[in-house]
């Protein structure tokens, strides 16, 4: 019986996005026999800790990296928004299955929406990027940091620490959290990071078994919309780190591509979309880059990073 090792973050919803890729390929693949390892993560081991205080790179992805490379595992299953955009040594990304909603949730119990929270509402999320569009829209809010899962979160949320969270509805929506949802960001309002909703499948890169083996996992529209969303993070050497929303869409043959680039207190902002043939994805991102940083991108990413903007949310929270 042929057999393969997936490796995954601990958490509740890291364990359930591995079981999900472990259903589809024995599905794919009858008789394979799946097993899942879990790897614990720095900042997983360390919930309590800000995340500005635990460095700035593969948080979420070098322990499973690592792992792969060793030999340890054969495929890491990872929220895709935490992979780095730029290729890591000796590794490929193998596949990105059918994606799961990208917007953001709004959940509140004292309002229905963004824009009907009083003056100086308290806010919880980590994400720069998502602190960023907050304060754009809405300067009065405050902007306070959080971490924990999505139970944890929540629950700070009830005992009224915070009046409303911000938090990725693909997680939500995995973990049957759907009900917590108040309403939805259109992306009009917020985007989200790239490649939020998505997973990828990590693989080491001359693995010919294991590429061939998750290959009919890919989904045509999440691979297209997620490369040209993370082309453009490339190229802007962003990540989820720093203030950088982009969403791509698919429609027929033309794929569309909106990002959006800030400083994390929301006063400089600059944010457009293009168009393109739906086959030259990375060509769009790299089009869209370029516009952007003609538009001032690039300043405000330099002073975002001369600021020290480290912290980050982590999977699909």
């Amino acid at each position: 019986m042929e057999n393969i090792v997936i490796g995954t973050r601990g958490s509740a919803l890291a364990l359930l996005q591995a079981e999900w890729v472990a259903a589809l390929l024995r599905r794919h693949h009858s008789g394979l026999f799946v097993q899942i390892e879990r790897i614990v993560a720095p900042a997983d081991a360390a919930p309590d800790v800000p995340i500005s205080r635990l460095g700035t790179k593969g948080l979420f992805t070098k322990t499973l990296e690592d792992a792969l490379l060793t030999g340890h595992i054969d495929l890491a299953v990872h929220s895709l928004k935490d992979m780095s955009s730029a290729p890591s040594p000796g590794l490929s990304l193998a596949a990105i299955p059918q994606r799961e909603d990208p917007r953001e949730a709004f959940v509140s119990a004292l309002a229905g929406a963004l824009a009907e929270l009083p003056d100086g509402a308290r806010v919880g999320t980590g994400a720069p990027r998502r602190r960023a569009q907050l304060l754009y829209l809405r300067p009065d809010l405050r902007i306070t940091e959080i971490r924990g899962n999505v139970d944890t979160r929540l629950r700070k949320l009830h005992e009224g620490q915070y009046d409303a969270l911000i938090l990725a509805a693909a997680g939500l929506h995995r973990l049957g959290r759907g009900n917590a949802i108040t309403s939805y960001l259109d992306p009009s309002v917020m985007l989200p990071a790239g490649g939020q909703g998505a997973l990828g499948i990590q693989a080491r890169a001359g693995d010919a078994r294991v590429h061939e083996m998750v290959a009919p996992l890919a989904d045509r529209a999440a691979t297209l919309c997620c490369t040209a969303e993370r082309r453009l993070q490339e190229v802007l050497e962003g990540g989820c780190r720093v203030p950088i929303g982009a969403l791509a869409s698919l429609d027929g043959d033309v794929l569309t591509l909106e990002a959006v680039v800030a400083t994390e207190d929301g006063a400089r902002m600059v944010r457009d979309r293009l168009s393109g043939p739906a086959d030259q994805p990375r060509a769009l991102g790299e089009r869209l880059a370029a516009r952007l940083i003609e538009q001032g991108a690039a300043e405000i990413l330099s002073a975002v990073r001369a600021a020290g903007a480290t912290q980050d949310t982590g999977t699909e929270e």
